[in-house]
């Protein structure tokens, strides 16, 4: 299935922010493999950019330009999130499609590559929505439902990864993801923020994630990308 492997685990996380830069490197030294999925309006350079508090006390802020290119290397995707961050069930078809189009010109600009895939921003998508990002050749999108599944879905313009980062049943699907024989494909797919890392004890708990999770022969560890296309 995946270079001759029945199980893979991917990593996707929102927003293009500072916590990035910490992510990348636990990822790199436990040889995960994540898609970020940026707005290619929210950086600047010479700043962090567009600073806001989270949960009252974790300062989070937007990478600048002139980090970017240095950040996100050891294999990552980069994918998009929006133009804006704009909550695209909100804006009309024409509005929508600047928002996908803008921002994939963008991150097009800053990596030289360009995106294929798509976090939707605030987890919001319709019928319409993903008709506007099917016509404006989005090869995949993903939602913030958690299915606790490693089945993977026909549908990758709506596809749900197995739980966020934070999920109270993290560890026991991962425990059950490695455990299992497996008999079909399986994918292990986690999506969250960096910056909620920061919250007491989140930062070790992603680093035993991790390393539970590393170093298998049978599991391909791999970005969104090579996942499901």
């Amino acid at each position: 299935m995946w270079n001759g492997k029945m199980k893979a685990v991917t990593f996707s996380y929102d927003d293009g922010v500072e916590q990035d830069k910490r992510l990348v490197a636990l990822f790199n030294r436990y040889g995960m493999k994540a898609t970020f999925n940026l707005n290619g309006s929210r950086h600047i350079s010479n700043g962090p950019g567009y600073p806001w508090t989270f949960n009252g006390n974790i300062t989070v802020a937007r990478m600048p330009i002139e980090d970017l290119a240095g950040t996100y290397v050891g294999g990552h995707e980069i994918a998009m999130h929006a133009y804006t961050h704009a909550d695209l069930d909100k804006l009309s078809d024409e509005v929508c499609k600047y928002e996908i189009l803008a921002d994939r010109a963008r991150l097009t600009d800053f990596f030289g590559k360009v995106p294929v895939g798509l976090a939707y921003p605030c987890g919001r998508y319709s019928d319409r929505v993903v008709n506007v990002l099917r016509e404006n050749g989005v090869k995949y999108a993903r939602t913030v439902i958690s299915s606790h599944s490693f089945d993977l879905q026909d549908d990758l313009l709506r596809f749900n990864p197995t739980c966020c980062d934070s999920d109270e049943r993290l560890f026991e699907l991962a425990e059950e993801f490695i455990n299992t024989e497996a008999t079909k494909p399986m994918l292990f797919y986690v999506w969250g923020h960096s910056y909620a890392l920061d919250l007491e004890g989140r930062w070790e708990r992603m680093e035993r994630l991790c390393e539970y999770l590393s170093g298998r022969d049978d599991i391909y560890y791999c970005t969104n990308a090579e996942a499901l296309l």
